[in-house]
């Protein structure tokens, strides 16, 4: 590997991607000096490798923390991937049923769900993502990394049955649900010791609840002004919000880029 100057780690709703979920051409064009300067810029998202990669392609980002650290990838080759068990799978599927509520099953290559409701289809116009395909049992044929539950309650109810995984809530609709300890800061861990660049400055970006650990995880720790209170008071550096130039903000205030 050539020398490496840095490490940038990336969320994407309401951090990268501007208001629309889209990346602006001012995003484009820091990421590309980023890689002039020798920082790997590496996109960390609760979201899979699917859905990332017209992200990608705007950004010349090849290297992916993906479903909130369930599964890493650098430079298109897997570094790290955790499955949830069979047996947790669907006694989870079956707590969802109990509970009234859908189900989302993500891989790094697939996205399903157990039912088009009224409420699956607000969590994907949330994040401005077309509905996946229906399979309902997706999971007995396929190793699964991470789900969603669709729902605007209820989360205590999970915890208490499943202590064996982690919840973050993503937004109003739904729960991003994986392996216990899991999260975008322990795929920040596991690429950084994959590469072996310990010691080489790291940096990251988010606004949610499911970026505390990516930011706990970096040497410099950078919220977006449109984040929530906890991850403000965890950062080293408040930038503007992410439809007000943060990003790039950011990196000139660190030197990262012109």
């Amino acid at each position: 590997m050539t020398t490496v100057n840095g490490l940038a780690f990336f969320d994407l709703d309401g951090t990268l991607l501007d208001g629309n979920s889209q990346i602006t051409p001012e995003i484009s064009a820091a990421m590309k000096a980023l890689q002039d300067n020798k920082i790997i810029p590496v996109i960390a998202t609760g979201r899979t490798n699917l859905e990332v990669t017209d992200f990608a392609e705007k950004t010349g980002i090849n290297s992916f923390i993906t479903m909130n650290g369930q599964h890493v990838l650098f430079e298109g080759e897997i570094v790290y991937s955790q499955i949830i068990p069979k047996d947790v799978c669907r006694r989870l599927h079956h707590k969802t049923q109990e509970l009234n509520h859908e189900i989302g099953y993500y891989t790094p290559e697939s996205i399903r769900v157990s039912a088009h409701t009224p409420m699956v289809k607000k969590a994907y116009d949330f994040i401005n993502s077309p509905l996946p395909r229906l399979d309902s049992t997706f999971y007995e044929e396929n190793n699964v990394n991470m789900f969603l539950a669709f729902c605007e309650e209820d989360d205590t109810l999970y915890h208490e049955a499943f202590p064996e995984l982690t919840f973050f809530r993503n937004g109003p609709h739904a729960i991003d649900i994986i392996s216990k300890g899991g999260s975008k800061g322990n795929g920040v861990r596991e690429l950084v010791k994959a590469l072996n660049l310990e010691g080489v400055p790291t940096y990251g970006f988010g606004d949610g609840t499911n970026d505390i650990d990516l930011l706990k995880a970096c040497d410099n720790r950078i919220a977006m002004g449109n984040a929530i209170p906890a991850l403000k008071e965890l950062a080293t550096y408040i930038t503007a919000k992410n439809t007000e130039g943060g990003i790039v903000q950011a990196l000139r205030h660190f030197n990262l880029i012109d």
